[in-house]
């Protein structure tokens, strides 16, 4: 992908992304993620309604008349951003791959956070760390995660949900707000995943193809596993194949779903072709 075409892209999720998180997410990502207590802002004159346990004994004591002390959110929190970028998020069977999708919800949730001053980091993963960019504030920075998730080549075309992990628990020691997005078409990373759940408010969001779960009938058609490369001819018109492929589908979303809830981390289902705008929001308004 040339420059101009990249740039071109970038804005385009910049628009799109930032109106959502300006006008939708912004208040909901505040609400649902607070900070680490309250701080002390200033002392102001008492008024009607003000609570007397914020009165400052000692200012009224000086002026003859009621202060209250205010305080302020101390937030200053993190966000990691943990995707999924192996073989399998480059399918789709309608306008857009998995990973389109994945990069646009990344966008408006570092959007959210920035625009709640806090900071965003990234984490790629295949069955590797492919790509470690720490935590900072600002537009710039968001932008150039954008750029990442949209143009980066993997080395790797295999998932490792549990490398990443291991990875994210190693790297940031203090507590942070984590979104891993991938399809989860992996499993074995129970025990990676508790021990990052001890420590960080983490959340899976998988994203899927409505062909993870289910394939048609149209007869026996070569397919390619776009995490190793192998092709095969699959007779497709058989029940059977159709069966076991519909019950591996289920296994694995089992699995997910099972294995967050245990660890205590937050999960969201969003298919690659419907609107993430409302699942989002009713996970941050369930969630707050």
């Amino acid at each position: 992908m040339d420059t101009k075409e990249l740039l071109k892209k970038v804005r385009k999720i910049e628009i799109k992304t930032r109106r959502l998180s300006n006008h939708i997410f912004g208040g909901e990502y505040h609400s649902t993620f607070k900070g680490r207590g309250m701080t002390f802002s200033e002392v102001r004159q008492y008024q009607y309604g003000d609570d007397i346990r914020a009165i400052d004994w000692n200012v009224t004591a000086r002026y003859n008349e009621p202060y209250i002390k205010v305080f302020e959110e101390e937030r200053e929190l993190t966000m990691m951003l943990m995707v999924d970028i192996s073989g399998s998020e480059f399918f789709g069977t309608n306008q857009q791959f998995k990973k389109d999708t994945i990069t646009e919800i990344a966008a408006t949730l570092a959007f959210s956070a920035i625009q709640n001053n806090d900071k965003v980091g990234l984490i790629l993963f295949s069955d590797q760390v492919e790509l470690f960019i720490p935590p900072k504030k600002g537009k710039t920075h968001v932008l150039r995660i954008i750029r990442e998730l949209i143009e980066f080549e993997p080395k790797s075309k295999e998932t490792s949900i549990d490398e990443a992990l291991k990875f994210l628990s190693n790297i940031m020691k203090k507590k942070a707000i984590v979104f891993m997005l991938s399809d989860f078409l992996d499993e074995g990373y129970e025990r990676t995943l508790k021990i990052a759940s001890n420590k960080h408010d983490v959340t899976g969001i998988k994203v899927y193809d409505k062909h993870d779960q289910e394939i048609p009938n149209l007869g026996m058609v070569p397919m390619m596993d776009a995490e190793t490369g192998n092709i095969q001819l699959v007779n497709t018109s058989s029940s059977s194949v159709r069966s076991q492929y519909k019950a591996n589908a289920l296994r694995l979303a089992d699995y997910f779903k099972t294995t967050f809830r245990k660890s205590g981390a937050g999960i969201i289902n969003i298919r690659a072709d419907e609107s993430y705008v409302k699942k989002l929001l009713a996970y941050f308004k369930q969630k707050g």
